[in-house]
């Protein structure tokens, strides 16, 4: 058996109702926490994609993108790669900021991060960051040495690199028609 560790998983999915807890359901069902999460339409409205992140080895992420493949909402399941996966989240972080050369110093930081203020107030500052893991860490990290008050996650989205797309191989091919002649 091979070492845990951190999958990403994009499936699409039908968006209706019960969907996104039958999967969530099979996750906890074979004893799965779920790291990060994030559902979303796309491009077709009858279309949902589900981003997942579950720390287990390779044997057993395989077992669960057949056991999510045999599901009748589900019309795709990817493992995605750091190779062949671009992943992003949106972070919020309001942090203490009294006026001053405090204010500044975090302004420019956010700056350094290619971060936004998206709020001030008279004793915060709330930064926005779009980014991989590596770029919303080092933000957090130089922001610990303040005082954060709050911070909020969206959960991973991820996309093929590339020409490569989630439809490029559905369940069956011409299954599920959404006016692309990919399928």
């Amino acid at each position: 058996m091979g070492e845990a560790r951190l999958q990403t998983l994009a499936i699409l999915v039908d968006n209706e109702a019960g969907v996104l807890s039958q999967i969530s359901r099979l996750f906890s069902r074979k004893g799965y926490n779920i790291e990060s999460l994030a559902v979303g339409a796309t491009e077709h409205q009858e279309v949902s994609r589900i981003t997942v992140e579950v720390i287990t080895d390779e044997e057993h992420i395989n077992l669960l993108v057949n056991q999510l493949s045999k599901l009748i909402p589900v019309h795709n399941v990817r493992m995605l790669t750091d190779r062949e996966g671009l992943k992003r989240e949106l972070v919020m972080i309001k942090v203490k900021a009294d006026a001053g050369d405090k204010r500044n110093e975090l302004m420019q930081i956010a700056n350094i991060f290619r971060a936004s203020i998206v709020d001030v107030s008279l004793g915060a500052l709330t930064i926005a960051i779009i980014g991989d893991e590596q770029k919303i860490t080092g933000l957090v990290k130089i922001l610990s040495q303040f005082e954060i008050l709050e911070l909020v996650r969206t959960g991973v989205i991820a996309l093929e690199r590339g020409q490569m797309t989630i439809y490029d191989d559905t369940k069956e091919k011409g299954e599920f028609n959404y006016g692309k002649n990919v399928l």
